[in-house]
């Protein structure tokens, strides 16, 4: 079974731009659906973009028009570019793969201050 490692998090400021990776241990072109989940703590997990194997992408409402995922399927890779980061935003953001298997990433924290 692949493992997936994200990357990339860290503090930032208000209005900040980060931008997360997600690397994939094999290859996850067999995978249908890749994601990017915010978990806070006291909170349900949370859905914050996906995109599928055809390109079909969607966005939670909080993040439409600041975030963007992406897949690199040559570099097993997902990508996730956060812009104007606001401190709602702060949380671990965990890395999905929906396939031959469901896999999670341990997940990156990402800290945006006020």
């Amino acid at each position: 079974q692949i493992q997936l490692v994200e990357s990339g998090g860290g503090l930032v400021q208000n209005g900040g731009s980060l931008r997360l990776s997600c690397v994939a241990s094999g290859d996850i072109s067999g995978f249908h659906t890749v994601a990017w989940y915010r978990q806070v703590p006291g909170k349900q997990r949370e859905l914050v973009a996906h995109t599928t194997i055809n390109g079909v992408t969607d966005y939670a409402r909080s993040v439409k028009g600041r975030f963007t995922i992406s897949r690199d399927n040559a570099k097993n890779t997902v990508y996730l570019q956060m812009n104007t980061l606001e401190p709602a935003d702060t949380g671990v953001y965990i890395c999905n793969a929906v396939g031959p298997s469901l896999v999670w990433g341990q997940g990156t924290q990402v800290t945006v201050s006020s």
